[in-house]
């Protein structure tokens, strides 16, 4: 009985996941889009009046199966350089305005476009950069198995306060266990999240130090 319980649970998993997830997506985030306009216009005008132009940051990233996609952000530094027309560190070009908007995540709206696009999901992974896809092991690459998300797992137990090792192992954790229910909780409490603002810094860093590969292979 137990055995076609979970069965059963696993069929209905895979079926979210491969015919639910993605309408799912595209219906939260045209919503998202429409109910947040206000909100995006503003903030774009803020930040093209106290940081400059481009309003958004665009990077590429990796995203389901490992392929490269273009994901937007509000940007949140200055263009600030030194004398040798090097950029300065990120802690003396992220600024006040910056970090309330990290802080408030509301930098991450414009992602809400890729979510639309198909790019990216709701819930998954966050995507991250194109350098660390040769510093992944084979356990660390499976986070590529699904797409990209605008909050996930990792997100909701620790954000940037946790090693790269645990951030990844969560990620995986969310690959092999993504069901609806699981979203809309990390959903649910990536908005207590946001009014908390836990876990956006490391101990040592303004955001997260780079990730440099890890000494345990799998």
């Amino acid at each position: 009985m137990q055995s076609e319980v979970k069965e059963e649970a696993k069929v209905n998993k895979g079926m979210y996941k491969r015919f639910l997830k993605r309408p799912m997506d595209f219906i939260l985030s045209l919503m998202a889009i429409i109910v947040l306009s206000p909100v995006l216009i503003i903030v774009g005008v803020l930040v093209r009046f106290k940081l400059g132009s481009p309003v958004l940051f665009k990077q590429k990233r990796p995203g389901l199966n490992e392929k490269i996609f273009t994901m937007y952000k509000f940007r949140t530094m200055t263009d600030e350089k030194d004398e040798n027309g090097e950029l300065l560190p990120d802690s003396v070009r992220l600024t006040k305005f910056g970090r309330m908007l990290r802080s408030t995540s509301l930098d991450e709206l414009p992602e809400l476009f890729n979510i639309l696009k198909g790019d990216m999901s709701i819930i998954g992974p966050r995507p991250l950069l194109i350098q660390y896809l040769e510093l992944y092991n084979n356990h660390q690459k499976r986070r590529h198995e699904v797409r990209p998300g605008l909050s996930g797992h990792a997100q909701v137990n620790g954000r940037n306060a946790i090693s790269w090792e645990d951030k990844f192992n969560l990620d995986v954790e969310y690959v092999d266990n993504v069901s609806f229910l699981g979203d809309w909780k990390i959903i649910l409490l990536t908005i207590k999240k946001v009014f908390v603002k836990e876990g956006i810094s490391s101990d040592t860093s303004v955001t997260m130090e780079p990730f440099r590969g890890s000494k345990i292979e799998n």
